[in-house]
């Protein structure tokens, strides 16, 4: 459970209203699978991801993390009860995908730095603290299936 105090939430719905998942997904996925190459073991079927231009053309690659950006987002609803939000999605990427739990936390950083980019001025400290502090919960209850 993440607790956030009523400014906090104030500070990541302002920004996430304004959230396109498709452009900002694909640009953190593209990110992640380029900073942390190591990564694109998960994404073999993806094609072409053999160069940082491949990468960010890729449709798969942008598809994906509207995806994953948009579980966020409805995660986000459910700042309550983010470990039993995604039971489900914890364990298939546990037992099945074998996906290294460190991976949502380098990916919820590499949002932080796309929701930067994007929004700039508005992305104050007070904004990014906030949304740190969620992607810390989200990324704590995907990890759940490892425990």
């Amino acid at each position: 459970m993440v607790h956030l105090t009523e400014q906090e939430i104030k500070h990541i719905n302002a920004i996430w209203s304004k959230v396109d998942c498709k452009h900002i997904g694909g640009e953190a996925l593209a990110r992640l699978l380029i900073v942390y190459p190591w990564t694109q073991r998960y994404f073999s079927t993806f094609g072409n991801l053999a160069s940082p231009d491949a990468i960010c053309h890729n449709a798969k690659v942008i598809a994906h993390g509207e995806k994953v950006l948009r579980s966020i987002g409805e995660a986000l609803k459910h700042l309550d009860n983010l470990k039993g939000h995604y039971a489900k999605l914890s364990q298939y990427h546990s037992e099945k995908l074998h996906v290294d739990p460190a991976n949502f936390v380098r990916f919820g950083g590499v949002v932080v730095i796309v929701l930067a980019h994007t929004f700039h001025t508005e992305f104050t400290p007070e904004v990014q603290a906030s949304f740190e502090k969620a992607f810390c919960g989200v990324a704590d209850a995907l990890a759940k299936g490892y425990h």
